[in-house]
């Protein structure tokens, strides 16, 4: 049985898209999943990017292309009034959820849902006082240990080169975004082609600019 780490932060759509279709997508295959949910954020600024929603120019194309591929694929998608928005509070009561910081898929879809579902601020007090009592947490969201396990997961992120939600690990090789999830599929049936002296050789590829 293979292992899937499925790292995610719950401000991205591409990760509502990916957890919403992972179980299709690997329909008779043996797996198990381990949610790790980690700051986006933090990821972007290590390794000096800026998330879609942060570029006016990207920004607009990237919510109308989620609309259409939750259009397309049959999965509930409705923009929330506010986005970008601060997912500490989400990331951290997900964690709060588990003594290791590790959320079941129940308590993901509900938090996924919460904000990609009905159109609402994902941050409003009186929404997350709600979904707190519908999740009960085992520690409090603001402990230190949650906290701590937060910074954890996403340096254990970018140590293993994840740079982007949704990615997922297996085998120690990193899948990343929605549109990855054929090519996981693919790896997780044996197809060929993950091992080749092509495949190996695209990481020596030459950068002939630097900016």
């Amino acid at each position: 049985m293979k292992h899937i780490t499925f790292y995610l932060d719950f401000i991205s759509p591409y990760a509502w898209l990916a957890f919403q279709k992972l179980p299709q997508s690997l329909l008779g295959l043996s797996y198990r999943v381990s949610y790790k949910p980690v700051l986006l954020g933090a990821l972007l600024k290590h390794h000096g990017q800026l998330g879609p929603a942060e570029i006016p120019a990207k920004r607009d194309w990237t919510y109308r292309h989620v609309l259409w591929l939750a259009r397309r694929d049959g999965v509930d998608l409705t923009m929330p009034s506010v986005h970008p928005f601060a997912p500490l509070g989400l990331l951290r009561l997900a964690l709060a959820c588990d003594a290791a910081g590790e959320p079941n898929r129940y308590q993901c879809e509900t938090l996924f849902r919460h904000v990609w579902c009905g159109g609402a601020d994902p941050t409003d007090a009186q929404r997350m006082s709600a979904l707190s009592a519908q999740l009960q947490p085992a520690r409090d969201p603001a402990d230190a240990s949650v906290k701590s396990q937060l910074k954890t997961h996403t340096e254990e992120a970018i140590a293993a080169g994840v740079f982007g939600v949704p990615a997922f690990e297996v085998d120690g090789r990193l899948f990343w975004g929605y549109d990855a999830l054929p090519m996981l599929s693919d790896y997780l049936r044996g197809s060929a082609g993950f091992d080749d002296q092509e495949w190996n050789a695209a990481q020596g590829v030459r950068s002939g600019i630097q900016r």
